[in-house]
């Protein structure tokens, strides 16, 4: 199962770039879970380009539901969620086939499928193919919110400008699901946005930090080991093209501290409620959460696609070459990335809650 993740709450994903249809297919979610389709609109449009700041190539993400829901509610069966490609330029990549983009998956995808890969616009590989998970998270996003869970992602910091830490959680989880771009404070976007404007106009991009945080996620989620709640969550987000690093809670930070500074002290509160006083382990022990926050950060790589010439091989006929690269491209996909760290974040923790309490347990009550 290559393109299968999940085990109780699966996900499965499929399509090319610039082939006929992205989509994806959400298996093992309860029978009776709403799906409003505003829901799945709203969370398609905060993936969508934004202006100078991305790529120009505008898709409609006329999606449909092919399966799995009937009179507004999840049957039970698989959710299969189709998107068309309409705005594709494939002639862009035709001139620089066997060329490996430096920073693509180009030479990669040539050794291990041998030729007979879509190379267009990236094929599998693209962040295209992400629209797909997006409609299909916003399904287990709405799922998690019955149960009072409830995510958020900001860009924490952007080519080196950072943005307020968040404050009052579930306040801050709101107000980023309204914005296209995810940042806490208005002076770190006007900062942002010039960074990424300046890049732009360089022939350049820029990578950023994400930072993502859950509320109301249970103690006792998770396995030691090998299904870790961090290791699942990895799992999940390192499928996002452009991620190269996850840290829970503190992260590297880790590596500058002393026990006594790195512990989180629990304490109860009147109604006998455990909290931790700090949350530097991100609400996870032990692979299990412990029912603070769970709090990690993805690091998004600044985007391989550029216009300055640069050095590569020419994989086929086996020769040194310079690529100047054309076609449509983001100077930066951190803004864009969040919806999909979102996304990918509530189907994981679906999937987990499932295998802990039971497939029903995201069922309405």
């Amino acid at each position: 199962m290559k393109n299968t993740f999940g085990t109780s709450v699966s996900l499965t994903v499929f399509g090319e770039s610039h082939g006929p249809f992205i989509g994806a297919v959400l298996d093992g979610l309860a029978p009776g879970i709403e799906v409003n389709e505003e829901d799945i609109k709203h969370a398609l449009t905060l993936r969508r380009p934004a202006g100078r700041i991305s790529t120009a190539r505008q898709e409609k993400d006329e999606y449909v539901i092919a399966s799995g829901v009937f009179e507004g509610k999840t049957t039970g069966t698989p959710i299969a969620i189709i998107i068309p490609n309409a705005d594709t330029r494939s002639k862009d990549y035709k001139k620089t086939y066997g060329l490996a983009r430096p920073g693509h998956a180009d030479f990669a995808a040539f050794c291990k499928y041998h030729g007979f890969e879509d190379y267009r616009g990236g094929g599998h590989f693209s962040g295209r193919v992400t629209s797909a998970l997006v409609a299909a998270g916003a399904v287990a996003r709405a799922a998690l919110a019955k149960k009072e869970i409830y995510l958020g992602t900001h860009i924490k910091e952007l080519a080196g400008v950072p943005d307020r830490a968040f404050g009052s959680l579930k306040a801050d989880i709101d107000d980023l699901y309204t914005k296209v771009f995810p940042v806490l404070s208005s002076e770190a976007e006007e900062k942002m946005r010039a960074e990424i404007e300046k890049a732009a106009a360089d022939g350049d991009s820029v990578g950023a930090l994400l930072e993502t945080v859950v509320i109301g996620m249970p103690a006792g989620v998770g396995e030691p080991y090998f299904d870790s709640l961090e290791s699942v969550i990895s799992h999940m987000m390192f499928a996002i093209p452009g991620v190269k690093g996850v840290l829970f809670g503190a992260g590297m930070d880790f590596a500058k501290m002393r026990g006594s500074e790195a512990n989180d002290a629990f304490r109860m509160d009147e109604n006998g409620k455990v909290y931790t006083k700090t949350n530097n382990n991100g609400g996870v022990n032990g692979g299990i959460t412990n029912g603070s926050p769970v709090r990690f950060t993805t690091v998004i790589k600044p985007t391989p696609s550029i216009y300055k010439q640069q050095q590569t091989i020419d994989f086929v006929n086996g020769e040194e070459k310079d690529i100047s690269i054309e076609g449509r491209h983001d100077p930066c996909i951190a803004h864009r990335a969040r919806i999909v760290v979102d996304s990918l974040t509530a189907i994981a923790l679906c999937d987990m809650l499932a295998e802990r309490y039971g497939t029903d347990y995201l069922a309405v009550e």
